[in-house]
């Protein structure tokens, strides 16, 4: 175990139960955003090829500049 990981645990051996139930929702928020930043970064991916020819034509370069 690396020391980071044994220094938190040790922490959340010596809190009240009820917060451990707080430290465990947080960890689950942390995960669930970062699964979020990581869809909305894929989508954005995707929708920039799917819309690539959309977005750059000659009509609309004037737009670019702006």
């Amino acid at each position: 175990m690396t020391p980071q990981l044994e220094q938190v645990r040790e922490k959340l051996e010596r809190l009240a139960p009820e917060r451990l139930a707080e430290v465990e929702d947080f960890i689950d928020f942390l995960r669930e955003r970062d699964q979020d930043r990581r869809l909305r970064r894929d989508y954005a991916q995707a929708a920039e090829s799917a819309f690539a020819e959309v977005w750059d034509n000659d009509e609309d370069a004037v737009y670019d500049e702006l």
